[in-house]
């Protein structure tokens, strides 16, 4: 089964310092997750405030500029894996939670 691997964090660029130090382990996790054959598709996004929401009321579309919610954090990206389960799925996830130090969200993919 596919599982999505949500990754929120902080609004703002990061120092880079902090991508200094984290971005090694992150590395070092891709490319684990790809020699086990795990891997399936990953992409960072651009910050939420580049973000834009459609709404459909009405018959009419209302867009507006911006993040669907408000918040200190936002997704920053994402990766799919392939795991046989979803305890293999969170340990892929809490591997990766260490690595990057932010939180990760878990999902199975529909139709999968």
């Amino acid at each position: 089964m596919n599982y999505l691997l949500a990754i929120y964090q902080p609004d703002g660029e990061p120092p880079k310092e902090l991508l200094d130090e984290v971005m090694p382990r992150v590395v070092a996790w891709d490319d684990q997750i790809r020699a086990a054959g795990k891997w399936v598709f990953a992409a960072p996004l651009h910050p939420a405030s580049t973000a834009t929401v459609v709404r459909a009321r009405d018959g009419d579309l209302l867009m507006t500029d911006g993040p669907f919610t408000e918040g200190k954090e936002h997704l920053g990206g994402f990766t799919v894996i392939r795991a046989d389960d979803l305890d293999d799925a969170l340990e892929w996830a809490g591997k990766l939670a260490e690595a990057t130090g932010l939180p990760i969200e878990v999902r199975p993919i529909h139709g999968d």
